[in-house]
């Protein structure tokens, strides 16, 4: 296995710089996030992927139980007004 080793400084807020080189191999994004695990006195940098399944929960319904039909119905209205602003 072919090892690179990249020093990079910590600021005073904590923060590390993730070098370009690393950013590309590891597919990063601008606005990406990471996950840091640690194991014993290691710690490895690993790609979050965002996914529909990984953001359930993380907003509060607005009511209970939720209205798919309602949903679906604003969902098509929303569509529609799109397309129609874009061929205008």
């Amino acid at each position: 296995m072919n090892e690179q080793q990249y020093v990079m400084p910590i600021t005073s807020k904590g923060q590390v710089t993730i070098p370009a080189a690393v950013r590309q191999l590891l597919g990063l994004k601008k606005s990406g996030k990471v996950a840091f695990r640690v194991k014993g006195g290691a710690v490895t940098v690993e790609p979050v992927q965002a996914t529909l399944q990984a953001a359930y929960g993380a907003v509060t319904p607005l009511s209970r139980p939720e209205d798919f039909e309602r949903i679906s119905e604003i969902v098509q209205e929303e569509q529609a007004l799109r397309a129609v602003q874009r061929g205008a």
